[in-house]
């Protein structure tokens, strides 16, 4: 704790020492501010656009355009940097500009109604185009996500291109990226890594769904700014821009959702005075358990939490310095499934007379309560977001240090529930420290390093995984030419990671003993483990015209084995399986080669995007018979079956297309379609177990959509839509030591409607957005649903849980202006 202090706290006195040096030569506060200003007008009928957006995202400085469509920058930094200008119902205009130059940006955005321009900050060497970039991105921004109702904030994405999750139960979401998940995908919280507990099936992403403005999702290994384990792709969850200089905001959002009666509530204050920026937001959540025609209410489904973020800082012509925290509080409830095979109720263990009883749940339809399992989680973090511009040209030193806590409970027995029977205490320090040199006759140059220190601690009465120590590290350079029209990036990174596992002994009480203790059992043996390894990525955007560009890409991942897979031995609760690791498994790696085309005009947007994945030493768990070929089972007070972890050659190939119409004159109609699939096969083995546990099944989406920019004085931007959502069987499962089975086809159909609402001079009063879900109540099971395989109900003869059913959300949010 006192390094991580120490980390951060010099970390957030670099920009007040460096405004402190005493010669005017070396002095940052001596820099002149360069002034940028200009005029956006609509490029068909010349009139002023107010209320655009105005932002340069490497420098973390924004504005909005005035009733005359008019904008400043008082105090940027002088260099080439990216700009960003966006109004909704226009083309984004990105460019790179001259901020020095001293001359008038004045530009002008013609109507579209697709969308054309959008700009990536995640895993590129400066903000880029994202037609311009060579690795597959997707961007989800704020109107998407109000205008879909989710329950957490992996679910809020889920239904992009490409992306899935793999569930157990409403809250407790993670993101899979083209058929790959867990320690795969790195989460960033507005750039820097997210670490809990990823390796755990029922270990969800701790981020407040309310703090997110827009999710950047790279597919695939092609970016090297973020360590080993993005070998599947990189999601960056990102907060609002700062904010105009001289405005004080806020919003105020509240969510409702019928299903599982989950309330979210949500306040935001955000500021800049003279270059001190803030932004603060408190959030609370809290839903019973949901339901569907199959189950009734799922017993113990529920969940609540608590969360607080925000930033403090200071934006100035010398660059940025921002302190960073947020504290994320939740309970869950953790569905085991059990059935009473006379009625197929759920069952409950309850305390009778100092013993543990099942006894049938009756109807649980109205209360928030969590009983036992459950877990609790707490993550605290807090951190700086440094960047300094270095020299006069606009070159960037980007430092950013974080320090995490991640406290996990679990809590499992009915005499003492609220005894932890699992508790993990996970400390770690990360640290990215990346210079961006400046654009030179088109080149971009990224140079950098980063890294990590964990440390976990068992604090509970039982052990899944050992105690463990993990450093690792790497240094990484990536490059981007500009040939007109062509765009080539590339780059390499080398990264070393070492896990030290702790040993451990148990008594006959599973109390821990010291090692040599006579009669003591072998919990964990303790080993250490070192890999190291590199990563690589090339490739190249071409723009044939202004609306068709090609892509291709190959890229090399590495990923190294997580404590779980190398060292668990115990339950894991939620996952409903004894697990067993092995201490001597290789590190993945991978080669993935990617193409894709896309062509954009005013009226259509049509995209392909293809990869081929091949993965040596692929990692995953399978289910350990018996010499009969039934379960193995684990007696833990009710058997559960035993699992262990194994490696074998992999192969994943699909992609994406996309094709979105909007036919003229109907400029207002919108007719959104999207197509996603994955072929996953393990190499040189049986038939039974050719193919890979947990790969999504093809998923068809189509979407009837109208936008309405005005209708009358009240009400803007209203829209309607009515979305089909045809998931097909999946009948390509790994079926080797019944570890899965089939899952059917089934198709679900969702609506929405929103509008904001205006007061007669147009000031926006509040926005509504309603939402309807699996409109006809389908009881369905996913294929990465984890309930799938939860008892059987013999009173139908149907196992596991099925999905939620029906649920309308209601959200409102209100903009509010105190300056």
């Amino acid at each position: 704790m006192l390094r991580a202090s120490s980390i951060l706290l010099l970390a957030s006195a670099l920009p007040l020492a460096a405004s402190g040096q005493a010669s005017p030569a070396t002095t940052v506060r001596t820099r002149t501010a360069a002034v940028v200003a200009g005029r956006l007008t609509d490029a068909r009928t010349g009139e002023p656009l107010p209320g655009a957006n105005v932002v340069f995202p490497d420098l973390k400085q924004g504005t909005a355009t005035d009733a005359d469509g008019r904008y400043s920058f008082a105090n940027l930094p002088r260099g080439r940097f990216l700009v960003q200008v966006t109004s909704l119902g226009y083309n984004t205009i990105s460019q790179t500009v001259d901020t020095g130059s001293g001359q008038p940006l004045d530009l002008q955005l013609s109507p579209a109604a697709t969308e054309i321009g959008q700009v990536v900050v995640t895993g590129v060497s400066q903000a880029t185009e994202l037609r311009r970039s060579p690795v597959p991105t997707t961007v989800v921004d704020r109107t998407r996500l109000n205008q879909n109702s989710a329950t957490n904030v992996v679910d809020a994405i889920a239904h992009t291109p490409g992306i899935s999750q793999i569930t157990t139960g409403a809250a407790i979401s993670k993101p899979v990226v083209r058929g790959l998940g867990y320690n795969r995908v790195v989460t960033l919280n507005n750039g820097a890594r997210q670490e809990g507990q990823q390796w755990g099936d029922e270990h969800g992403i701790e981020l407040d769904e309310f703090s997110i403005d827009r999710a950047e999702i790279i597919k695939g290994p092609g970016s090297l700014l973020y360590g080993s384990d993005a070998m599947a792709g990189v999601i960056n969850f990102l907060a609002p821009d700062p904010v105009a200089e001289g405005r004080i905001i806020g919003q105020a959002a509240a969510n409702y959702q019928t299903n599982n009666r989950q309330q979210g509530y949500s306040l935001m204050n955000a500021g800049n005075i003279n270059g001190l920026n803030w932004l603060v937001r408190g959030t609370r959540k809290v839903a019973g358990d949901y339901r569907n025609r199959y189950d009734g209410r799922v017993f113990n489904s529920g969940f609540n939490e608590w969360d607080a973020n925000g930033y403090v800082g200071l934006n100035k012509s010398w660059g940025y310095s921002h302190l960073t925290f947020s504290t994320f509080n939740q309970n869950v409830g953790l569905i085991e499934g059990g059935r009473d095979s006379l009625t197929g109720r759920f069952l409950r263990d309850v305390a009778v007379g100092g013993q543990v009883e099942s006894a049938v749940v009756g109807d649980n339809g109205a209360g928030y309560t969590l009983q036992v399992p459950r877990q609790r989680i707490n993550h605290l973090r807090v951190g700086v977001d440094n960047s300094f511009i270095i020299g006069q040209k606009g070159g960037r030193l980007a430092l950013q240090v974080n320090y995490q806590q991640n406290l996990r409970r679990e809590f499992g027995n009915a005499l003492a529930p609220e005894t932890p029977d699992l508790y993990f205490q996970l400390r770690t320090v990360d640290y990215a420290l990346r210079y961006f040199l400046p654009e030179f006759s088109g080149w971009n140059l990224a140079v950098g390093t980063s890294g990590l220190h964990q440390q976990n601690r068992n604090l509970g009465a039982e052990f899944l995984i050992p105690a463990y120590n993990l450093s690792e590290g790497g240094v990484f350079g990536v490059v981007k030419k500009s040939f007109g029209g062509l765009d080539l990036s590339g780059g390499l990174r080398y990264d070393v990671r070492r896990i030290r596992a702790q040993s451990l002994y148990l008594d006959a009480d599973e109390q821990p003993v010291p090692a040599g203790t006579a009669g003591a059992e072998t919990k964990f043996p303790g080993f250490t483990s070192n890999f190291n390894n590199y990563s690589g990525s090339l490739g190249a955007a071409y723009n044939l015209s202004d609306r068709l560009t090609v892509k291709a890409n190959i890229s090399r991942g590495f990923r190294a084995p997580n404590i779980a897979e190398l060292g668990s031995n115990g339950v894991h609760e939620g996952t409903i399986r004894y697990e067993v690791g092995q201490p001597g498994l290789k590190a993945e790696t991978s080669l993935q080669l990617d193409a894709g085309v896309s062509y954009t005009s005013e009226h259509v947007r049509f995209s392909v995007d293809a990869f081929e994945n091949s993965i040596s030493n692929y990692i995953f768990a399978r289910r350990v018979l018996n010499a009969a070929g039934t379960d193995s089972l684990v007696s833990t007070g009710p058997d559960i079956g035993l699992f262990n972890y194994v490696q074998g050659q992999a192969r994943l190939l699909g992609g994406e297309v996309t094709l979105d119409f909007h036919p003229h004159p109907l400029d207002w109609l919108h007719f959104e379609n999207s197509f996603s699939m994955v072929r996953a096969r393990q190499l040189g083995v049986a038939e039974d177990q050719q193919f890979l546990p947990f790969i999504p099944a093809d998923r068809l989406q189509s979407e009837l959509r109208g936008n309405f920019r005005r209708q009358g004085k009240r009400l803007t931007n209203v829209y309607a839509r009515f979305q089909l959502e045809q998931t097909f069987a999946q009948n390509r499962f790994y079926a080797a030591f019944d570890t899965e089975t089939a899952t059917p086809a089934y198709t679900l159909f969702n609506a929405g409607a929103g509008t904001d609402v205006a007061d007669g001079k147009g000031k926006t009063l509040f926005s509504v957005y309603v939402t309807a879900n699996n409109l006809f109540d389908v009881g369905y099971q996913s294929h990465l649903s984890r309930l799938k395989y939860a008892d059987i109900n013999y009173t139908t003869g149907r196992r596991g849980v099925f999905n939620m059913g029906r649920t309308v959300s209601v959200k409102v949010v209100v903009p509010l202006a105190f300056k």
